[in-house]
């Protein structure tokens, strides 16, 4: 977005490096163990809503395999995709084969329809669409028709056609089912919106998912825009710096990764220089709680 480059150059100028250097001599990527296995992953992943729904554009599927190779070049290993995302299972899957990039990705996908035959139909063609015979990690999308789905997830996972299985949402008005979900079902994953704009899974949802075992994405962690919208007309505070942070982006994302409970964030990108951007967030030591609340108030929180 428009917006955020302008922040993102500003930022740059006034710290005066430029994201290829800093991210060249940055630390190795931070990472957290997934519970269920005791794998670590990296903690910065890449979303795909929007971003990789180019159908067959020739240039924009050129732009996005560079970007895939970047992704992975920088230590990135998640990318989650659904059905729902438009074409974005079919290129993602067309650009790792293409590139040869399938052994170094994490993918994670979901099952979003109603009904046991259904559900079981998408996530073939999801795996079709994906170019794997087993993917990483397969999520029941916003809850839906969880009853009947869990059990096929869990057969799959027996059967070693997927790694993990988990759920997800983004709304509030779904997290006491989301909690009784927790408390009754074994889970690998949760995925759930967490960002400085909404904070609310943090009371109850992520303690329970430590508390349980089950490792966290953060989705929306820039509030679908709205966090470059509140800081539009403020400069990043020079002591940002000190907490690993050269751009806004890499605040916000600094603060989600503060969270232990949080295992990676998905921000979504189709530039180049974003990704960097939001890669470098997750270089290096991560940020504790105490660092959580001066990021806050910097932000105006």
């Amino acid at each position: 977005m428009p917006s955020r480059r302008r922040f993102l150059h500003h930022s740059l100028a006034l710290s005066g490096l430029g994201m290829m250097p800093s991210l060249a001599c940055a630390a190795t990527p931070a990472s957290r163990v997934i519970p269920a296995d005791g794998r670590r992953l990296a903690v910065v992943g890449l979303g795909t809503w929007q971003t990789f729904d180019v159908g067959t554009d020739a240039a924009a599927r050129d732009n996005l395999g560079r970007l895939l190779s970047r992704f992975v070049e920088l230590g990135g290993e998640l990318i989650d995709s659904s059905p729902m995302y438009g074409s974005a299972e079919s290129v993602v899957g067309d650009l790792a084969g293409a590139r040869k990039l399938r052994d170094r990705l994490f993918l994670a996908t979901k099952v979003w329809t109603s009904g046991r035959d259904a559900g079981i139909a998408q996530m073939e063609e999801s795996l079709r669409r994906l170019k794997s015979p087993r993917i990483e990690l397969m999520q029941i999308h916003n809850l839906k028709d969880w009853k009947l789905h869990l059990p096929v997830l869990r057969a799959w996972k027996a059967e070693g056609r997927i790694r993990h299985i988990g759920i997800t949402h983004f709304s509030p008005g779904a997290y006491a089912e989301i909690e009784d979900i927790l408390r009754t079902e074994p889970l690998d994953f949760l995925q759930i919106n967490y960002s400085l704009a909404e904070q609310e899974s943090a009371r109850h949802l992520l303690p329970l998912a430590a508390a349980r075992g089950v490792a966290v994405i953060a989705n929306r962690p820039f509030a679908e825009g709205a966090l470059f919208g509140r800081v539009k007309d403020r400069t990043l505070p020079a002591a940002a710096a000190d907490h690993g942070c050269r751009s806004w982006a890499q605040l916000f994302l600094r603060w989600i990764l503060a969270h232990p409970a949080v295992t990676c964030a998905i921000p979504a990108s189709n530039r180049i220089e974003h990704l960097e951007d939001n890669m470098a967030a997750g270089m290096g030591a991560l940020p504790g709680f105490e660092e959580q609340k001066a990021l806050a108030r910097m932000a105006g929180f």
